[in-house]
């Protein structure tokens, strides 16, 4: 018989890096029902009641530290899902900053066995694995100031697909050197979302014949939040190092070859490019 309880958060402490809006503020949502104490950074203010709310700069390392500084510990569950489109500074909000803060937050404690951690990615970071040389490469810097430095020196590496796949690449790798510490970590690839971030920046709209075929409406925020509710959850125990898809099936079904409509741009995401 199965455990209800393991899928609940009471007594647990989660935070929500990019907790405002979007997926971060539904998984803020999700947990929060189901019995978390939450903790949301953002660069924003939040409207809804949590916790804690502290103001975050994700493009200053000052104001990143000086934020967890004000983070109450433990910390059972990391929600890292704030993000940007593109434009300069993408992998240090994306990815830099969200290592930056796990990193800290293990070094003195607040994280610890038994903790879980959940990032978002993208449908645009499939095919890391065609680039493991460059990724394994720079998740090797062991600082924020080191990968910086390694981006600045690395051309077309500030960008959004760059970002999704060093986290898909992270969460594979991180999965073994925080087993023996009892940390999980995971990420979701979510398809096209209804998120402002995607309206921002005119997302979507390459699933909408795939979705058409299956009957199925577009993906809202809700369905993100609570997957990454899962997958922090005691009850996703056995789960670490995967990066799950959380788009009604369409890059799998184009992949295998039973939708093919959507081959094209699946095969695009996951093609080989220069690093």
């Amino acid at each position: 018989m199965g455990d209800a309880q393991a899928f609940r958060y009471d007594g647990k402490h989660a935070l929500v890096v990019g907790g405002a809006t979007g997926m971060g503020a539904a998984a803020a949502h999700a947990v929060a029902a189901l019995g978390a104490e939450v903790t949301v950074l953002d660069r924003v203010p939040v409207d809804y009641a949590v916790a804690k709310s502290i103001e975050v700069d994700l493009l200053d390392r000052a104001s990143i530290d000086a934020a967890l500084d004000q983070v109450p510990g433990p910390v059972h569950a990391v929600f890292a899902a704030a993000g940007i489109g593109g434009g300069p500074g993408t992998m240090r909000v994306n990815f830099i900053s969200h290592r930056h803060i796990v990193d800290r937050l293990i070094a003195d404690g607040r994280l610890g066995a038994g903790s879980a951690i959940c990032l978002i990615s993208s449908v645009a970071g499939l095919g890391w694995t065609n680039h493991l040389p460059a990724l394994v490469d720079f998740l090797a810097t062991e600082s924020y100031e080191e990968a910086e430095a390694w981006v600045a020196s690395h051309a077309d590496t500030d960008t959004y697909m760059f970002s999704k796949q060093a986290v898909n690449t992270w969460v594979a790798r991180a999965a073994y050197t925080y087993a023996s510490k009892g940390i999980r970590i995971n990420a979701i690839c979510p398809g096209p979302t209804e998120t402002p971030l995607a309206k921002a920046n005119s997302w979507g709209g390459f699933d909408q014949q795939y979705r058409e075929a299956v009957g199925a409406p577009p993906l809202q925020p809700e369905q993100m939040g609570n997957v990454m509710a899962f997958l922090n959850s005691d009850a996703a125990i056995g789960l670490s190092g995967e990066s799950v898809l959380v788009d009604y099936g369409h890059v799998k079904a184009s992949i295998a070859g039973s939708w093919e409509a959507g081959k094209p741009t699946i095969d695009f995401l996951m093609s080989e490019t220069k690093v």
